[in-house]
């Protein structure tokens, strides 16, 4: 465990504030309304999803990989949804079984994995098939100019909020073998230029695992 995890941990709500004030917190909500059944949530930080899911959630799994912020997620989950479970794990390597989720959720998370591409096939596995993966990520931009600033800032991203801020998210999850049944191209508000440009939808995963992939 890091100084630089425990700080981004104990600063993360501080920093995202303004933002989640000035409609991701909206963002997610409209998101997570869709979320129902079993449902599986990856990097779930410091619990800023909790209040927006709904009573069609039967069962709710949460991970987290970095200590610091499992600790304020267990406090969160302790406050608002006692019933549901936190496992410590990274995205890329989840310890249940395949095909045990219907939903799986990923919210500002798939920009900061270390591996994007093995994180979404292991959300592929553990979704049944035709299963949901709701996302909201912020991605690379569409524009030429601004997305030269991307990879000439992602430096800084990564070290004050530890992701990169130039992923073709949208990308990874097609070639992941999901098909997006649902996609709104939008921007964080009260971020900087470089890390707004974001994408919110819903993807199905393969009722069969597509010839070629792994």
């Amino acid at each position: 465990m890091t100084l630089r995890a425990r700080f981004f941990a104990l600063t993360y709500d501080r920093q995202m504030a303004k933002t989640e004030r000035a409609g991701l917190a909206q963002s997610r909500a409209q998101l997570l309304a869709g979320a129902a059944g079993r449902v599986l949530e990856i990097g779930g930080g410091t619990g800023a999803n909790l209040p927006h899911y709904g009573p069609a959630v039967e069962e709710l799994t949460i991970t987290e990989p970095q200590p610091p912020m499992l600790r304020r997620l267990q406090r969160a989950v302790r406050e608002q949804a006692p019933a549901a479970r936190v496992l410590r794990a990274p995205a890329e390597d989840l310890p249940v079984e395949d095909g045990t989720f219907d939903v799986a959720v990923s919210t500002l998370v798939l920009c900061g994995v270390d591996d994007q591409p093995r994180a979404l096939r292991e959300l592929r596995r553990v979704l049944r098939p035709g299963g949901q993966l709701l996302f909201l990520e912020h991605v690379r931009s569409g524009d030429p100019g601004l997305a030269r600033l991307q990879d000439r800032m992602n430096w800084l991203n990564r070290l004050v909020v530890c992701c990169d801020c130039n992923r073709d998210t949208l990308g990874s999850i097609r070639g992941a073998g999901f098909t997006v049944t649902g996609l709104e191209h939008t921007a964080l508000p009260r971020a900087p230029k470089f890390v707004r440009p974001a994408i919110t939808g819903s993807a199905a995963s393969p009722v069969r695992v597509p010839s070629g992939l792994p």
